[in-house]
């Protein structure tokens, strides 16, 4: 340590402070966690490196002599303390322990010129989503998830919730049924191959739906042979005429029914699984056999039947409550009747026989909204089943009414 400091000098207090005493460290120290302590009298920072100067001579039992001011004082004030190299010691001298002064050292403070910290904004939580609606038209998948778990049909949601098994097939699948109509009574307008294209698509609905309602899916087989059942019966009423549609749709149907019974037979299932798939083939061929009958009866009583079920099945999915939507839904039954009826010559008797076509579709829109369906369920059967259950009536009241 370099002690320029002429003899002489009357001594003071060590432990005195002194700002015009500037602390220089010599000597290497490896000691980098000490922060050393910034005095408030000095606003640029300076005096952090002011300190009492380490008294040579208090270890070997001398008094102490202070040092005197540097002559050279700092002309422009700088934002760190300079530390001067360290000196080499005179020969003969022993380097001296290097100690921490005695001092006290008070907390550092911060800096005048520090910036505050800036409290970073924590987000507010998002609020819990609320829970989807049901669709207005039936029911719909919720949003697929990437954990694995199967999607949740809105069907199944109210059957965990204990909620009703009628879902009615809603406002889409009634404007599908209504356009299937009007094309059936366009086509028996036209002539009896005119319908059998739109017929054909009934059937293959009513086949598919009808599994679909009872839980079996894919059924190919099932489907297959049901929809072949209805193939059949428009071929053989085509080749019989509409005079023998009644044995020819009975004779298909009973072929069927043997049929059915010899698939399941050879079936390798539980005996109760065979059984449950007997019924649901058997149900399935005859509502696609029975299909035929818009083939077999009168081309005016087609018309005035597929318009009066296509104004019931609108009416029905209105959004009224359930009395009163089932009065308006008789209501226009009967007035498609009336009016489908009077330009076909029928006149005043299109009431009765749109009244009885209105009822079987009611019947078929029930069947079709029973027991949580999906909305493939909607799709098929609840657009096929009004149009297919009408069918017997529209031949029955055709054959009475015309």
């Amino acid at each position: 340590m370099s002690n320029d400091q002429p003899y002489g000098v009357p001594p003071h207090d060590p432990n005195a402070y002194d700002p015009s005493v500037t602390q220089t460290w010599e000597g290497q120290t490896w000691d980098t966690t000490y922060q050393p302590a910034i005095r408030p009298e000095d606003a640029h920072g300076h005096a952090a490196a002011q300190r009492q100067p380490y008294a040579y001579g208090q270890e070997h039992g001398q008094e102490a002599y202070p040092q005197e001011a540097y002559p050279q004082a700092y002309a422009q004030p700088e934002p760190y303390p300079q530390y001067a190299p360290p000196e080499p010691y005179a020969p003969g001298h022993a380097r001296p322990p290097q100690q921490h002064p005695q001092q006290q050292y008070s907390p550092p403070m911060p800096e005048a010129h520090a910036p505050a910290p800036v409290a970073v904004p924590t987000p507010a939580p998002a609020p819990a989503p609320a829970p989807a609606a049901e669709a207005a038209d039936g029911p719909a998948y919720s949003s697929p998830t990437t954990s694995g778990n199967t999607r949740v049909t809105d069907a199944q949601r109210a059957r965990a919730e204990g909620r009703s098994p009628i879902i009615e097939p809603g406002m889409r699948p009634a404007a599908l049924t209504a356009l299937l109509g009007l094309l059936l009574a366009g086509g028996a307008a036209l002539g009896t191959y005119g319908l059998l294209l739109p017929l054909v698509a009934l059937q293959g609905l009513t086949a598919a739906g009808w599994f679909r309602l009872n839980g079996m899916w894919p059924a190919r087989q099932g489907i297959a042979l049901a929809f072949l059942g209805g193939l059949v019966a428009d071929a053989a009423l085509l080749a019989t005429g509409r005079e023998h549609a009644a044995p020819a749709i009975l004779g298909t149907l009973g072929v069927w029914v043997l049929l059915s019974l010899v698939l399941q037979l050879r079936s390798h299932a539980d005996p109760d699984e065979r059984m449950y798939g007997l019924m649901a083939t058997i149900a399935s061929a005859a509502l696609t056999v029975l299909a035929a009958g818009h083939l077999g009866a009168e081309p005016d009583a087609v018309v005035a039947g597929s318009v009066a079920v296509s104004a019931t099945v609108l009416a029905r999915a209105l959004p009224l409550p359930g009395p009163v939507s089932l009065v308006v839904s008789l209501l226009a039954a009967a007035g498609a009747g009336i009016a489908a009826g009077t330009l076909g010559g029928m006149g005043a008797s299109g009431a009765l026989l749109g009244l009885a076509t209105g009822v079987c579709a009611l019947v078929g829109l029930r069947v079709a909204s029973y027991d949580y369906p999906s909305r493939f369920v909607h799709m098929t059967a609840g657009v096929a089943l009004p149009l297919t259950a009408a069918a017997p009536a529209v031949y029955l009241l055709g054959r009475a009414l015309v």
